[in-house]
């Protein structure tokens, strides 16, 4: 059985990959493959772990010995699933290990907008604390979150996460229906009601057809004047030029991204590189604190075990 992992770059190299259940069996890691190179070191895998490597049908039709596929991530967008489901290749991802990791670092995005964190600080580096009046500096908004509203657009095992700091907080949580439904599930709260009334917008959702530019120029005009939006998702669930522009205007109160349509984003990304004092951008860390990290780890190692034990585990197709 030959293992074969597209992308161990990745994770840190503390991270361990490595069970009883693959001992013996053939492991080969590269840190990083190009698209190019992507049949050439697959070719003769049974097994082959993606973090985001993209495996299009072309690649998967040409790979024969393939048995599975196994996602470094909760995310499967990087995978044709129907051409693995035609070519009766299993494909499996793996769930909760950024539990505590990606809530952790919303609200870590929501204080430092909600508090202008980074005002703050600039105001101290450029000498304007020294020549206050005062023992305190307040000349930027300051909120508290408690009282305030916060809407959960994808409330999985994250937003559900998400809620329930936010509860811990003093934050009303809503949880958002589905754009659309006719109907509304106990629980939850029609989208556009969510845009209007919440102060934080937190998105999690995955990128499909259906969510793609969730989050436009419509969107945005509905949302609460000063309102601040948090994508920890995909990029593309979200029209970036929409963004900026309503960032710009002051329409919007902030934004926390730690995903962009493009990763790594090109020289001169507008969003990646904007100087605004309401806008931070992460370089897709959310999910990577140390302890998420070896728990993603040890869930594709069990994934690969729980196949070759013949026990399907966290399977997409």
């Amino acid at each position: 059985m030959s293992i074969v992992f597209l992308d161990r770059g990745t994770f840190s190299a503390s991270v361990r990959f490595g069970a009883p259940g693959v001992a013996g069996r053939s492991w080969q890691d590269y840190a990083h493959t190009s698209a190019d190179r992507v049949f050439e070191r697959a070719r003769t895998a049974e097994v082959v772990v993606t973090n985001k490597v993209p495996l299009p049908r072309a690649v998967i039709e040409r790979l024969p010995q393939l048995r599975l596929i196994v996602c470094a991530a909760t995310g499967v967008d990087n995978v044709d699933i129907e051409a693995a489901r035609r070519q009766g290749v299993a494909v499996c991802n793996v769930r909760g290990y950024a539990i505590h990791s990606v809530p952790e670092h919303v609200f870590a995005m929501v204080l430092a907008l909600r508090r202008n964190l980074f005002r703050y600080r600039q105001a101290v580096q450029t000498g304007d604390w020294t020549r206050s009046d005062s023992f305190c500096l307040l000349t930027y908004p300051n909120e508290d979150l408690a009282g305030s509203t916060l809407g959960i657009v994808g409330a999985g095992t994250l937003g559900e996460a998400v809620a329930r700091l936010g509860q811990a907080f003093g934050m009303n949580v809503l949880l958002a229906e589905r754009r659309g439904a006719e109907t509304t599930r106990p629980g939850r709260v029609p989208f556009e009601r969510v845009l209007a009334d919440s102060d934080v917008i937190s998105l999690h959702l995955p990128l499909t057809p259906l969510t793609c530019g969730l989050i436009g120029s419509s969107e945005l005009a509905r949302m609460k004047p000063g309102a601040i939006l948090i994508n920890t998702a995909r990029g593309g669930v979200v029209d970036e030029v929409a963004l900026l522009a309503a960032l710009k205007s002051g329409r919007l109160g902030g934004a926390g991204l730690d995903v962009l349509s493009q990763e790594p984003p090109a020289a001169g990304q507008p969003l990646a590189f904007a100087d605004l004092p309401n806008l931070l951008v992460t370089p897709h860390i959310a999910w990577a604190s140390r302890q998420a990290q070896q728990r993603l780890a040890d869930g594709v190692v069990e994934n690969i075990a729980a196949f070759f034990r013949g026990e399907p585990q966290n399977r997409v197709v």
